[in-house]
């Protein structure tokens, strides 16, 4: 006599507890997009096309050719710059506004310098465009 194997059940996927997941990720994803409200109809924002830039007064400013000014006046070297400022050591924050076509191994060589003499920090200057 023949025997006839019994069908194999299939599982069921957990279907329920994908679908619970992916609407709490949508109810988290609508409240953590919510959090700041919007803006007003009577705000008008600023509008800065025609805005000239400039480097902050108290900034380092190194050149193309890798010469170092501060308020107009070339420097020959860090220390320089520093007796120029007469600034305090240890330096606290230094502005570094460097020409975009300058070698980064020049500005890393400057700002290594700074951090040599104590500049506790050295941020450079960029310009950020809107797109």
């Amino acid at each position: 006599m023949m025997q006839l194997k019994p069908k194999a059940r299939r599982t069921r996927e957990p279907t329920i507890a994908l679908i619970n997941v992916v609407f709490l990720m949508l109810v988290f994803f609508m409240i953590a997009g919510t959090l700041a409200p919007p803006l007003g109809n009577s705000v008008q924002l600023v509008e800065t096309q025609n805005l000239e830039g400039r480097e902050p007064p108290d900034a380092l400013v190194i050149r193309a050719d890798g010469v170092l000014e501060y308020l107009g006046a070339e420097l020959t070297d860090v220390e320089a710059y520093v007796e120029r400022a007469s600034i305090d050591l240890p330096l606290e924050v230094v502005r570094l506004v460097s020409d975009r076509a300058l070698p980064a191994v020049r500005l890393k060589a400057v700002s290594d310098a700074l951090r040599a003499l104590g500049a506790n920090k050295v941020f450079v200057v960029t310009q950020r465009a809107l797109q």
